[in-house]
C-alpha cells in the first residue's frame, strides 16, 4: 500500500517543489492549497498525486482535507506544514494589525488546524512524521520583521510543545528553518506586489537557496529510519552567515 504525504501550500514555491520530490520518492502526494488551478497542473505533472483546494485558515476546508485523505485508504505517514508567509516590513510603531493577524492566522493557527485534523491518521499509521517549514525568523528578530518573527516564534513553540506531548507515540516532529530562499512569490507578497522591492531582498546575494533545496531537505528528513528524529534543521545559503550577516556582491 502506498504511503500518503500531505503538503500544504503546494501551489507554488517550496510546497510545489516538495510535492514533486515526494512523488518521485514514491509517496502519493495530497497537494493542498487555495489555488486549485495550479494544483491541478501540478497533479498532472507528477501523476501520483491528488489536488485538494484548501484554505488552512478555514475550519471547514481543513476538515474536508482530512476527509479526502481518509478516503484515499492508504496510510498517512507524512505531513508537511509548508503553507505560510509574510506581509509587510513595517516597524512595530507602524505595524499593520491586519497584516500581523494574517501572519498569525496562516503561520500559527493554520499549522495548528491542519496538524490537529491529520494527527489521528498519522498516529494510526504507526510511523507518522510531521515536517514543518519554519524560518530562521523563528529564533532571531530583526527590524521591520516584528509580525513575521512573532508568528514564526509562535509556530516554533507550537511544534516544540507538540514534540513533548507526542513523546512515546509513533509520530516524529521535525522542523526546517531556512534562511534566504528565493522563490517566485514569498518576497513579492511581503512587499505588497512591488517587484523592485522584492528583487532588492536578494540583490547581490550569490546563490540564495531555492525551493528545490528545501524540498531535498524535507525528503531527507522524512525518509530516515523512523527511530531517527531530526528535531530542527537550519539551512542558509553560504552567503548568509547569520540573519544580519549577508554577503552581497557589487
Amino acid at each position: 500500500m502506498v504511503n500518503i504525504a500531505v503538503v500544504t501550500g503546494a501551489s507554488s514555491g517550496i510546497g510545489a517543489a516538495t510535492a514533486r520530490r515526494l512523488a518521485r520518492e514514491g509517496f502519493h502526494v495530497v497537494a493542498a492549497a487555495r489555488r486549485v488551478d495550479r494544483l491541478e497542473t501540478l497533479v498532472k505533472e507528477v501523476g501520483n498525486a491528488t489536488a485538494v483546494e484548501c484554505d488552512i485558515t478555514d475550519d471547514a476546508a481543513v476538515a474536508a482535507l482530512a476527509a479526502t485523505v481518509d478516503g484515499l485508504g492508504g496510510p498517512l505517514t507524512l505531513l508537511v506544514n509548508n503553507a505560510g508567509g509574510a506581509r509587510g516590513v513595517d516597524p512595530v510603531s507602524d505595524g499593520s494589525v491586519d497584516d500581523w493577524q494574517w501572519m498569525y492566522d496562516v503561520n500559527v493557527l493554520g499549522t495548528l488546524r491542519v496538524t490537529k485534523a491529520l494527527l489521528p491518521m498519522l498516529e494510526a499509521s504507526g510511523a507518522g512524521t510531521i515536517v514543518t517549514i519554519g524560518s530562521t525568523a523563528a529564533f532571531v528578530v530583526y527590524e521591520g520583521g516584528g509580525g513575521y518573527t512573532a508568528a514564526k516564534h509562535a509556530q516554533n513553540a507550537l511544534m516544540g510543545t507538540l514534540r513533548l506531548e507526542l513523546a512515546g507515540k509513533p509520530v516524529r516532529v521535525m522542523e526546517i528553518d531556512p534562511g534566504m530562499v528565493r522563490t517566485d512569490e514569498f518576497a513579492l507578497n511581503r512587499m505588497g506586489g512591488d517587484q523592485s522591492k522584492a528583487d532588492a531582498v536578494y540583490e547581490g546575494v550569490r546563490e540564495p537557496l531555492t525551493a528545490e533545496d528545501i524540498a531535498d531537505c524535507v525528503t531527507f528528513m522524512a525518509t530516515r529510519a523512523h527511530h531517527v528524529n531530526i528535531d530542527r534543521l537550519v539551512i542558509r545559503p553560504i552567503a548568509q552567515a547569520a540573519q544580519h550577516k549577508v554577503v552581497r556582491e557589487k
